[in-house]
């Protein structure tokens, strides 16, 4: 085994803003993967517009049930207009009701079904984590190996400290320390599930604890603190916005085209690759 590093763009084809940045970031950077959402509102411009000049793009199918409209009829996961309104603790508690678990299921079959109408897929994950809850999870295994998707997303992110104090001092950090442990957690119960559906996974995760805060050094410290030969995916969220502000995903677009970030990767002994270069 050796040390790889994948790259993926989650939130593809959810906005225009979403498919520029993984667009530029795949052509001509260092972005070698993205999930897109098959209820986003730019999924259509995603499949006829941008994936065909990023020959070289893994695609994943980024599942959601927190955010957006639903593709089916599914009430326990929605209001009446069909929009999602479950936060992720109310989905871990109703995670153990049968008839929630079969609409989710019913659901994700039918976003799956979406993106593998349109186009090759070759990973799966979700929305704010949403399948890592452990009997989605269970779910979310049993359908990639029936569609035939190799591999699965894992959340185990090794705890690290990038040298930023205001990452630190504010009111994101304390909670995405608290993903973390949570995460952590649900991982070691996920991945004996992947591997019983002999699906391919990551070792560990990037973007759990600097989550809203990610740039280039948060990818650079987060990698260096992997020693041993393991296959990490780091999860952004970029953003090509024409007037980006302090607050927006577009430091996590500069990520990928940032020529430093990219000699730190091969610095570190990483092989840059996508999900398909690992299954």
């Amino acid at each position: 085994m050796k040390k790889n590093f994948i790259l993926n763009a989650d939130d593809f084809g959810m906005s225009d803003a979403f498919n520029r940045a993984v667009l530029e970031g795949n052509t001509k950077g260092i972005l070698t993967s993205a999930s897109i959402c098959a209820n986003g509102e730019a999924f259509d411009s995603a499949i006829k517009e941008i994936l065909p000049q990023c020959p070289t793009l893994s695609l994943g199918v980024h599942l959601n049930i927190i955010e957006g409209k639903s593709l089916t009829k599914c009430p326990l996961l929605t209001d009446k207009n069909g929009e999602f309104n479950n936060g992720y603790i109310s989905m871990i508690l109703k995670s153990f009701d049968i008839e929630f678990l079969e609409q989710v299921e019913k659901e994700f079959r039918a976003q799956i079904e979406k993106v593998l109408n349109v186009a090759k897929v070759d990973h799966i994950d979700s929305h704010v984590h949403t399948h890592a809850i452990p009997n989605i999870f269970k779910i979310t295994a049993k359908l990639a190996k029936e569609y035939n998707i190799p591999y699965i997303r894992t959340q185990f992110e090794k705890p690290y400290i990038t040298p930023v104090l205001k990452k630190h001092l504010n009111s994101k950090y304390p909670p995405n320390i608290l993903k973390i442990i949570l995460l952590n957690m649900f991982t070691i119960l996920n991945k004996p599930v992947a591997k019983r559906y002999d699906l391919k996974f990551n070792d560990y995760l990037i973007g759990v604890g600097y989550t809203g805060m990610m740039d280039n050094k948060t990818i650079e410290y987060g990698l260096n603190a992997l020693k041993k030969d393991c296959l990490v995916e780091c999860l952004i969220h970029p953003c090509k916005f024409d007037k980006p502000s302090e607050d927006s995903h577009y430091f996590e677009y500069l990520a990928t085209i940032n020529e430093d970030l990219k000699e730190k990767i091969t610095e570190f002994g990483f092989d840059m690759v996508n999900h398909s270069g690992v299954i």
